[in-house]
């Protein structure tokens, strides 16, 4: 069989893949029906036993794949199809309770639940794991100093450490995001037609409950005839917000990576990695760009996840093609990019030596506020010090001289300031704040 979608062959981890393959999903549909024959035995709406054997045969080891496609073909329902395969299944007349009272999207819109209940928790493994690397960098380059950099030009220095716990503080924001919103994104519902639970008799709310509660999901307290698609919007937002950050701190890699700047690296094997299939001295930052490539199809798929909300009176199917889609695709490629990006920055090259250098090839340009500061502190106005440095740096860049040496020879600026102040003035050692606590601060939190 030929493969066209390259989540079959080239992106996706076995495990999340997992839960979203055809026979898992399958799988998923008979607990739900299962689920649901216990609960109406123990309502007393079809006998014990029949719900044992129900509950027997419903495995795909019974119910196959297969089986259900020929099923499908022939009527054209795909959830009819689970339904009739696994009735004849069952030995006696148990498969006459099969499905009874419920609507395709109770089980449906169930199995979905405790597939997403399964991909949130790898999710979640994934992001802690990405934290725990980022702020492993952080503790280690709380006080590597940098150049910061704003609108692509030098700034103010600051620590490679401060760097990676910004990029960590932000993930774990997204793990909160992802926790708060799992009561919210994991919810079954069985409820019947149009929610009202017509179909299962006077015990319909407590058939629901027992069915949630056999699986740990919440309930849709008042549904239509699906869950609510506001709550699978919620989850693809929450995995486009985490998909865009990703590509930031993917983006700042490739960046620091640039020849010219040159302070950090993607690992790359020497002996056999290939750059360019021309250029052989070439080390690409390929894994950052990859990661930044699919981003774009993450957050693309907010889209229809938001025109996935507004059905048809109790529903229609227009939002059905798409989640076949857009739930396993965005679950799927997140967790790539989180692995891949917790690779990328676990084996990062880190260069304090070039980081060193860039800020001295600035000639003291990225101490002017510090300058500045030291002459508010001796009394000049922060106005009149503010215009003082910067005719200065502007001097300095003419001559292409050295930012220390023209304040120097400034009278004005000598006359506040002692040499000794100013040479302590234009050490960026002495000018990254609290970095370092607020590195310790975060690695703290986070972890």
């Amino acid at each position: 069989m030929s493969l066209l979608c390259p989540i079959d062959f080239r992106y996706g981890r076995p495990k999340m893949k997992a839960i979203f393959d055809e026979e898992t999903r399958l799988q998923r549909l008979l607990d739900v029906e299962a689920a649901l024959a216990r609960a109406e035995a123990k309502a007393g709406l079809i006998p014990a036993d029949a719900a044992t054997e129900i509950s027997k045969r419903a495995t795909t080891k019974r119910v196959t794949v297969s089986r259900v496609e020929e099923l499908e073909k022939e009527t054209r329902h795909d959830l009819m199809a689970v339904v009739l395969a696994l009735t004849e299944a069952c030995e006696g007349d148990a498969g006459k309770y099969v499905h009874l009272g419920a609507t395709s999207n109770d089980i449906q819109d169930t199995a979905t639940a405790l597939q997403l209940r399964d991909a949130i928790r790898l999710l979640e493994r994934d992001l802690d794991e990405l934290i725990n690397v980022l702020a492993g960098l952080a503790s280690k380059h709380k006080r590597t100093i940098m150049l910061g950099r704003t609108h692509g030009q030098a700034a103010v220095p600051l620590t490679f450490g401060l760097k990676m716990a910004v990029f960590a503080s932000e993930v774990a924001r997204h793990r909160d995001r992802l926790r708060e919103a799992s009561p919210r994104i994991v919810v079954g519902k069985m409820s019947g037609a149009v929610g009202t639970g017509a179909g299962f008799g006077p015990k319909a709310l407590e058939i629901q409950a027992t069915v949630m509660s056999d699986f740990g999901l919440g309930v849709e307290e008042a549904a239509t005839q699906v869950i609510g698609r506001d709550r699978y919007a919620e989850f693809i937002a929450i995995l486009a917000n985490l998909a865009a950050s990703l590509e930031k701190f993917c983006t700042e890699v490739r960046n620091l990576q640039r020849t010219e700047i040159a302070e950090v690296a993607e690992a790359f094997e020497t002996r056999k990695q290939v750059g360019s299939s021309t250029m052989a001295q070439k080390e690409n930052p390929i894994a950052s760009e990859n990661v930044c490539s699919l981003a774009r199809i993450v957050r693309s798929l907010v889209i229809p996840a938001l025109e996935n909300v507004p059905l048809w009176h109790e529903r229609d199917l227009t939002n059905s093609a798409a989640e076949r889609i857009l739930l396993p695709h965005a679950c799927v490629l997140i967790d790539e990019m989180l692995a891949r990006t917790t690779e990328i920055f676990r084996n990062l090259r880190v260069y304090p030596a070039r980081m060193k250098e860039n800020l001295e090839a600035t000639k003291g340009q990225v101490m002017a506020e510090s300058v500045m500061i030291a002459l508010v502190g001796k009394g000049l106005g922060r106005q009149e010090a503010h215009k003082v440095v910067r005719d200065a740096a502007q001097r300095a860049r003419t001559k292409d001289a050295h930012l220390r040496d023209v304040l120097a020879s400034d009278s004005k600026v000598m006359k506040i300031l002692s040499k000794k102040e100013l040479d302590a003035a234009m050490d960026p050692a002495r000018y990254i704040g609290e970095s370092p606590a607020i590195v310790d601060a975060v690695v703290k939190r986070v972890r």
